[in-house]
């Protein structure tokens, strides 16, 4: 049975269940936070990458707002930056794990591994064999477990043949290996770059025709753009337009678009693209570039993949595959959902319909970070959207749940 009964349980420690946790302390609230923190961006992403975002929205949320970047590199007796310093991954994990010793130094580094409910208490076993009860649960769980790779490399996956950039946090690995790697988003320009750094054959399929990658910043920072240019183009964190402002400032408008055209726009919304420092390393010698190629088939051939593309290049033969095919988020692949609760959660293209509160229709279950991004959109994509998510969440904690 279980030993403990409490009002909230958030599962993950990563930037989302951080903030959570940090705005649900500042409201006084009963809670336990599970997970190792920052294990998906240590355990999970690339050695030697660095983030998409500007370091202005790189920063972890918190009510008091003294726990940015920014006041890391200062704790750090490290010089200010601005847009133009790519953050480096090693900088970020530390930066989370300066954040949580100092915003929620409570963390139970424990792992949930299963999340049942029953009569509007929800029951979580932990890898120490205890038992907690709940009337509410945060899940903040992060990417790994939404991890995309197509149907058309499953015979090969199984083989072992075939990664995601989700397995990988060294991809020095395939030094001297013969590596494709597939996609067009920054995860796959950048894990081409890291692979070519590393010592591999590294070839780079896309669909596209064209790689896309983000344009430099004109200045450090954006108010220091000419007023003329600000007016056409107004900064936010996701960048500069309308367009992103409107995603950044307003994500609780997000939800009220069609199923179908939230979807469509959270896929597309700066994407399938790379970073602007990205470009000199994918299109400089070392990387082969093979745009306009779908993989249509993939199989072993004598501990090798063969593959069969559509495109100039009909065929190709590598050593492994990195499908850096991007993350699609499904509530059945949350294997520590029990799947009664798994089937009560509505969906929408496999993504929970949430309220503006971030609940489920499980009353007391929460989604947030990019679970949450069909319903609120591209901010939910990136650090810089922890704020709007603990915001609402803590919120509609202190109100309680719907049911």
């Amino acid at each position: 049975m279980p030993t403990k009964h409490l009002p909230v349980a958030v599962v993950g420690a990563g930037p989302y269940g951080l903030a959570t946790a940090a705005h649900l302390k500042a409201r006084g609230a009963d809670q336990r936070v599970f997970g190792e923190p920052m294990d998906g961006w240590r355990s999970h992403m690339p050695a030697g990458m660095f983030l998409k975002s500007t370091p202005r929205a790189s920063t972890i949320a918190e009510p008091a707002a003294r726990h940015r970047l920014a006041d890391f590199r200062t704790w750090r007796g490290l010089a200010p930056i601005d847009d133009r310093y790519p953050v480096p991954i090693a900088e970020f994990i530390d930066y989370g794990d300066w954040f949580q010793q100092s915003c929620v130094p409570e963390v139970e580094r424990s792992a949930v591994q299963h999340i049942g409910y029953d009569h509007g208490v929800f029951r979580l076993r932990l890898d120490t064999g205890e038992e907690v009860a709940s009337r509410a649960a945060v899940v903040a769980t992060g990417l790994r477990p939404f991890a995309h790779v197509p149907v058309e490399l499953a015979a090969v996956r199984e083989a072992g043949l075939v990664s995601h950039p989700a397995d990988h946090a060294d991809l020095g690995v395939f030094a001297g290996r013969r590596v494709a790697v597939i996609g067009a988003g920054q995860s796959a320009l950048e894990s081409a770059a890291l692979l070519h750094e590393a010592g591999a054959q590294t070839t780079l399929l896309a669909r596209t025709d064209r790689l896309l990658f983000g344009s430099t910043p004109e200045t450090g920072l954006p108010g220091e753009r000419p007023l003329p240019t600000r007016a056409r183009h107004p900064g936010s964190d996701l960048g500069p337009g309308w367009n992103l402002l409107g995603y950044s400032r307003a994500p609780w408008a997000f939800r009220h678009l069609p199923d179908s055209v939230r979807a469509q726009r959270v896929r597309t919304v700066l994407g399938p693209a790379g970073a602007w420092w990205l470009q000199e390393r994918v299109e400089g010698p070392g990387v082969l570039l093979l745009t306009g190629h779908t993989v249509e088939s993939a199989r072993e051939h004598g501990g090798s993949v063969r593959l069969r593309m559509r495109g100039r290049t009909g065929e190709l033969e590598v050593d492994h595959v990195l499908a850096a095919t991007g993350y699609r988020v499904d509530v059945e692949r949350l294997d520590l959902l029990d799947p009664g609760l798994r089937r009560a959660v509505r969906t929408a293209q496999g993504a929970p319909r949430l309220s503006g509160g971030f609940e489920s229709s499980v009353p007391g279950l929460y989604f947030t970070g990019l679970s949450a991004a069909n319903t609120f959109g591209p901010l939910l994509r990136f650090v810089c959207g922890t704020g709007f998510a603990a915001r609402r969440i803590s919120a509609a904690l202190a109100d309680g749940p719907r049911g």
